[in-house]
């Protein structure tokens, strides 16, 4: 093989290289759901306090896999609700998050995701009412967890009644739901600090726990911590 053609071989190579790069760089790190912006004009490491608003969601109408569960979050800029799981809070905040629950009920594996911990006084409020455990063997009433574990927090999402009709289309504006509030503090440094549900809500996935559950955007996401 000449020079010249193996100069115009190697240049192919690169080219074809360079493009995938640029294919990963613009597919997962410029194309991926949208940043909640719940620090826009809260100053770090003063104690503010963040309300931030979620909501759970039997399936997502709104994406290329409408039959997975999945969480939006609500942006206060817009007002509307965004189908992402990417939010970002001031550091050395008070975070008080509010979870509708439009989903019905998955048991979970192990009794520990049942257990609420590291919130502000080792509780969450599930229609105004401060639970420590949520037994979902006792009766099937666990939908998702929140869980950060970089935090130790663990907050198991109730579910509506086990024969309330869910709500058909995301994100959901009515039908039967659970309300539940819980708070943290966040570190006083900035870090990514990632949460995921860990109860098998993956139908069709082996052992629930793929799909939706391994995907941000549904019921995998990060909270970063800005200064």
């Amino acid at each position: 093989m000449s020079l010249q053609s193996r100069v115009a071989v190697l240049l192919a190579a690169f080219l074809a290289v360079a493009a995938g790069a640029a294919f990963i760089v613009i597919h997962w790190f410029l194309g991926g759901p949208p940043v909640v912006d719940y620090a826009a004009g809260a100053r770090p490491d003063t104690g503010a306090h963040i309300h931030v608003l979620m909501q759970e969601d039997p399936q997502n109408t709104v994406s290329t896999h409408p039959d997975w569960v999945s969480y939006f979050i609500h942006d206060p800029a817009s007002g509307t609700w965004k189908h992402t799981t990417l939010f970002s809070v001031p550091a050395g905040s008070l975070v008080t998050i509010t979870v509708l629950g439009y989903d019905g009920c998955t048991p979970l594996r192990n009794p520990f995701w049942g257990k609420v911990t590291g919130t502000t006084g080792g509780v969450a409020y599930v229609d105004a009412k401060p639970v420590s455990v949520i037994d979902s063997y006792a009766g099937c009433n666990v939908a998702h967890t929140f869980s950060i574990p970089a935090l130790n927090v663990n907050v198991p999402m109730a579910s509506p009644g086990l024969t309330a009709t869910l709500c058909g289309v995301s994100p959901c504006t009515s039908g039967p739901h659970v309300t539940e509030t819980f708070s943290f503090r966040t570190p006083r440094h900035p870090g990514v600090y990632v949460w995921q549900c860990r109860d098998p809500c993956g139908g069709g996935f082996i052992d629930g726990f793929g799909g939706p559950m391994q995907t941000i955007g549904f019921m995998t996401g990060t909270m970063q911590v800005v200064s």
